[in-house]
């Protein structure tokens, strides 16, 4: 009975120890593993060689485009408008017929002048006759020196009131040539002011405002801190002004003179007006449009340009990964300048030439090594403008 009990403890005391053996060579197994993984590979990037290139120093700001002329159509006479010769928003040119006023009443003053004018001219042919026969025998004593003098004169107040004739009959023709407006300028007409019917009054009544949009002016302020850099550069010639719409893209900006500098600086607001003249031809540009103006001050010989993507913030300020010739990561502070489209000037911190990580910065370390994505088996690389996964970083 004892032997019996004796080898059933034994069997129950394996039968519990067997799993602890299993677990605990599991656990072996386990840490065998972890000593055996390999090592992360080094991370995949991609790197962009920074260049240089003569860029400009310029001043961003902000404009508004203006027309070049601008004319609103006033009558010079009064009277009732019977005839419109355009169509609100036309393309006028200079000279072309836009209103009539009712000629009529101009053309009955016409006449009345002419036939003035024709009754003046005959009271001085009359006169001149006169005065004529009496200068023939003044000499013989046959009249007296004061009916001489009465003819004489007689014929100089009849040739002035041919003169004041003449006048008016030049006034009531210009008056009559005023009953036909034409267009003053060449522009784009505005919406009519009156239509067909409407009297309107001398020098009061406005018909019609023409602004001519070809070629088209941005005005816009720089701060009274930039104006002694604005006036020296100005001294040296005309200043360049790089102007897009805000929609467009930096590539399709267009290049204006700047030709005008306020007077004054403004009391309110600490800034001086300038404005640029840009050609216009295909109407890009509409009056009263903001647009986006850079003031191009000098060219920066020799800048070191890096795509604005590569950099990257940190609480000291910015820095990128510069890939070594051992394409080990170094990470280096800059100092940037301006951007330039898609680029960013590197005053200090990057050389010409130097590899530039554009793509991937998130995984990599400072020192650590790096996989150039399209290197060659030299370890430089062939296209650095493959896509690599992509980094959180870069500059806006």
């Amino acid at each position: 009975m004892n032997k019996t009990v004796g080898k059933n403890s034994i069997f129950r005391n394996l039968l519990f120890a067997a799993p602890a053996l299993a677990l605990l060579t599991g656990v072996a197994c386990n840490r065998g593993n972890v000593q055996a993984a390999p090592a992360m590979p080094a991370p995949l990037v991609t790197v962009v060689r920074a260049t240089t290139q003569d860029v400009p120093h310029y001043l961003d700001e902000i404009g508004r485009n203006a027309a070049f002329e601008s004319v609103t159509v006033t009558p010079q006479v009064g009277g009732r408008i019977v005839e419109r010769h355009f169509q609100d928003g036309e393309n006028l040119t200079k000279g072309q017929l836009l209103f009539v006023i009712d000629p009529r009443p101009y053309k009955a003053q016409v006449d009345s002048a002419q036939a003035a004018l024709a009754q003046a001219k005959a009271a001085l042919d009359l006169a001149r006759i006169q005065f004529a026969r009496d200068a023939e025998v003044i000499g013989q004593k046959a009249i007296s020196q004061q009916d001489y003098d009465t003819k004489k004169n007689a014929v100089d107040v009849d040739q002035a009131q041919v003169d004041a004739a003449e006048a008016t009959l030049e006034t009531a023709k210009l008056n009559l040539d005023y009953c036909y407006i034409h267009s003053p300028i060449d522009g784009r007409a505005g919406a009519r002011l009156v239509d067909v019917g409407n009297v309107v009054q001398a020098n009061t009544t406005s018909l019609l405002s023409i602004q001519r949009i070809d070629p088209i002016y941005a005005e816009f302020t720089v701060t009274e801190g930039d104006l002694p850099e604005v006036q020296r550069e100005m001294s040296h010639g005309l200043l360049r002004a790089v102007v897009r719409l805000p929609s467009d893209a930096e590539t399709a900006a267009r290049t204006g003179r700047v030709e005008f500098l306020d007077n004054a600086v403004q009391n309110g607001s600490g800034t001086v007006n300038l404005r640029a003249t840009l050609t216009n031809a295909d109407h890009h540009f509409w009056p009263g449009q903001f647009v986006n103006v850079k003031l191009v001050l000098s060219m920066e010989k020799g800048a070191v340009l890096i795509p604005n993507q590569a950099t990257e913030i940190s609480q000291q300020g910015p820095f990128v990964y510069v890939v070594k010739d051992d394409d080990t990561a170094e990470l280096r502070p800059i100092k940037l300048g301006q951007r330039q489209g898609d680029n960013v000037v590197v005053t200090s911190g990057v050389a010409a030439n130097d590899r530039v990580v554009l793509a991937g910065q998130m995984l990599v370390r400072p020192g650590g090594k790096v996989r150039v994505q399209g290197a060659s088996p030299d370890g430089h690389a062939t296209n650095a403008g493959a896509q690599a996964p992509s980094s959180q970083g870069g500059q806006s």
